[in-house]
């Protein structure tokens, strides 16, 4: 790689721990990026603007090098109730189908960005998780929750299809086909012991401890190897349209790249010399 070639790598690699959010909180420590829905006294709903800068946010954490693992909580009792009914669903009812499908594509890419960016997402769910909240629940790789979150994929209850943002491609690989359609055709609320029994919820927490407990998984994961992490996440993406022959193919070259990083030789001499390695993502 020449200097040109290697100044223009370069040059995409940013920190987001200045960045200033205009629609949600957003901070970054200790290799951890926190994301707050923060408009509490509506249970934290989306809007237009919130949907377009979290797409934005996760597309430029893909040469973040300060973020290594992202939280995604709601500000006070809930996590979030989905679009906001008189910002989005009240101007939606009068758009032309043009600007209807420019607005479904534009929320789906929020999914995309949050499956394609290589940090894994822990989200902290407590209260109302509902609607486009439950969907970016659903596109995170981990979730906590609490036996009084309310999951509820709502939108059959406002006259549309279950089939919104990847939830019938992503919903069934999580909790399974006849649970995820259950949800999906009937709108109603899954409790925490649900979610949890299916799958939904990785653990569940006091609801004065989930954000601790997703911000210590998240540090966990930001303290090790973040990019062999990455590579992981891409490749649980990837594999769900592969055959066993291809995943396993897929896998090798994978885990070769892996082999070549510094990360795994300081994991061997650790382990050589009795100690634990400290990871640099490289």
């Amino acid at each position: 790689m020449n200097d040109n070639t290697a100044a223009l790598f370069a040059g995409n690699r940013t920190t987001l721990g200045d960045y200033h959010a205009n629609h949600f909180g957003w901070s970054v420590t200790n290799g951890v990026g926190t994301i707050t829905l923060d408009r509490p006294e509506r249970k934290n709903p989306l809007t237009f603007e919130s949907y377009a800068e979290l797409r934005d946010l996760f597309r430029q954490l893909a040469y973040a090098t300060d973020a290594k693992s992202i939280v995604i909580h709601g500000a006070g009792d809930n996590f979030c109730s989905g679009g906001d009914v008189h910002d989005i669903i009240a101007p939606l009812v009068d758009l032309p189908m043009p600007e209807l499908l420019m607005f479904t594509r534009m929320t789906g890419d929020l999914v995309k960005a949050m499956r394609h960016c290589p940090q894994p997402i822990v989200s902290a769910v407590d209260g109302i998780c509902a609607g486009a909240g439950a969907i970016v629940a659903m596109a995170s790789d981990l979730r906590l929750g609490t036996a009084r979150s309310k999951l509820a994929f709502l939108f059959t209850r406002v006259g549309l299809a279950g089939c919104d943002m990847g939830a019938c491609a992503i919903l069934p690989r999580i909790i399974g086909q006849g649970r995820a359609t259950e949800l999906l055709f009937t709108g109603r609320s899954a409790s925490g012991d649900e979610g949890f029994a299916w799958g939904f919820y990785n653990r569940l927490c006091e609801p004065s401890d989930v954000v601790r407990e997703a911000q210590s998984l998240a540090f966990d994961l930001a303290s090790g190897p973040t990019f062999a992490h990455g590579i992981t996440k891409k490749m649980l993406h990837q594999e769900w349209s592969m055959s066993i022959d291809e995943a396993i193919e897929s896998e090798a070259q994978a885990q070769a790249i892996c082999m070549a990083t510094d990360d795994f030789g300081r994991a061997y001499r650790a382990f050589a010399a009795k100690t634990r390695p400290v990871f640099e993502g490289d």
